[in-house]
C-alpha cells in the first residue's frame, strides 16, 4: 500500500498556507530545493499533479484533498500532544468553523459559550453563506462548519440542526410606499435588500410566492452583515427576509410588518465536521446541537 510521507503531506501544506516555495522553505526551515524535491515525490508517488504553479500557489482538486489530509493530521498531532501533556501550560486548542452571518448574529454564539471541557478553546470562525461553507471544509480550511447541505464533504460526518426561519419584512412606511398591490407583483418591481451578488434568498421566496420562474427586482441594495440587513429593512431602504429571532421584537415595536406571515421561509442547516475522534470538536458538535434545538425549527 502506497503511503503518503508526513514529512512531504506536511510540505505540500506550507506551500500552498505559504503561497510559494520560497516562503514555503522559511517557514520550513529547509531549502526551496528541497520544498520542491518533497512535493515532486509526493506527486510521483500520489500519480497526480497536486499544485497549480500560479502566484500564488493553488492546490488542484486531488492536492486538496491531500491538504485536508494534512489539516487533519496536524489536529490529531495537537490533540496527542495535549492529551500527553506536552504542551504548554494552559495553550489553548484551535477550533475552525465556518458559519453563515445569520446564524452567527442569532444563535450560533450562545452555543460556543455552553462549551465546556478541561482545555481552553480558541475559536477561529469564518463568516460565509450557508451555502459556501462547505467549500471550506472540502478545502481543509476549517474542520467544521454550519452548512445548507446535507451532503457530506469526503471525510466528513454531517448531522441535521433545524430550520432556520426567515420571515419577508418590510418598514410601515415602505410597504405603504412600494407594496400596495398584490404582494406577488410587487415584490418584483420594489427595492429589494440582498447580503451580496450571490443571495439568492429573497429571489428564491418570489420565485415561490409566484410559483414561477421570475424573481425580486433587479432594484436592490447589497449589505453584507446581518445587523446592517437588519437596519437598512428597518430604514426603509427595502424589503428583506429576517431571520424569525431578530424580526419578532422589532414586529412587536412596530417597527416593521410582515409581508406574508402565512408564509415563512425556512432554509435547513446542517452541521458538518472532520471525521475525527477529537475531544475538543465533540465538545462543540454537542453544543452547538443543544443551541440549535433550542433555536431552530425542527420536526
Amino acid at each position: 500500500m502506497t503511503e503518503l510521507p508526513a514529512d512531504q503531506v506536511r510540505t505540500l501544506l506550507a506551500v500552498v498556507d505559504q503561497g510559494t516555495f520560497d516562503a514555503a522553505a522559511a517557514a520550513l526551515h529547509v531549502t526551496p530545493s528541497a520544498v520542491s524535491q518533497r512535493v515532486k515525490a509526493l506527486e510521483q508517488r500520489t500519480g497526480r499533479v497536486l499544485l497549480q504553479r500560479t502566484k500564488p500557489v493553488r492546490p488542484t482538486e486531488s492536492g486538496e484533498v491531500v491538504v485536508r489530509f494534512a489539516r487533519q493530521l496536524a489536529r490529531l498531532e495537537r490533540d496527542a500532544r495535549a492529551e500527553l501533556g506536552m504542551t504548554a501550560a494552559g495553550e489553548p486548542t484551535r477550533v475552525s468553523i465556518a458559519v453563515n452571518a445569520d446564524s452567527l448574529a442569532t444563535w450560533f454564539l450562545p452555543a460556543l459559550g455552553r462549551v465546556g471541557g478541561a482545555s481552553p478553546l480558541s475559536f477561529e470562525l469564518r463568516r460565509e453563506d450557508e451555502t459556501r461553507t462547505a467549500s471550506l471544509l472540502r478545502e481543509g480550511l476549517v474542520m467544521a462548519a454550519v452548512t445548507s447541505s446535507p451532503e457530506p464533504v469526503a471525510g466528513c460526518s454531517v448531522r441535521p440542526l433545524g430550520r432556520m426561519r426567515y420571515l419577508a419584512t418590510a418598514s410601515p412606511g415602505f410597504a405603504r410606499e412600494h407594496l400596495a398591490g398584490p404582494l406577488r407583483d410587487a415584490l418584483t418591481v420594489a427595492p429589494t435588500l440582498t447580503f451580496d451578488r450571490d443571495d439568492d434568498l429573497q429571489d428564491a421566496f418570489v420565485r415561490r410566492l409566484r410559483r414561477g420562474p421570475r424573481g425580486a427586482s433587479l432594484h436592490r441594495h447589497h449589505v453584507p452583515t446581518s445587523e446592517g440587513f437588519t437596519q437598512s429593512v428597518v430604514m426603509g431602504l427595502g424589503w428583506g427576509l429576517l431571520p424569525l429571532m431578530q424580526a419578532e421584537p422589532l414586529l412587536r415595536e412596530g417597527l416593521l410588518v410582515s409581508l406574508a406571515p402565512e408564509r415563512p421561509f425556512d432554509v435547513p442547516l446542517y452541521w458538518q465536521q472532520w471525521r475525527l475522534d477529537s475531544p475538543a470538536l465533540a465538545a462543540v458538535a454537542r453544543a452547538v446541537a443543544a443551541a440549535a434545538e433550542e433555536a431552530l425549527e425542527t420536526g
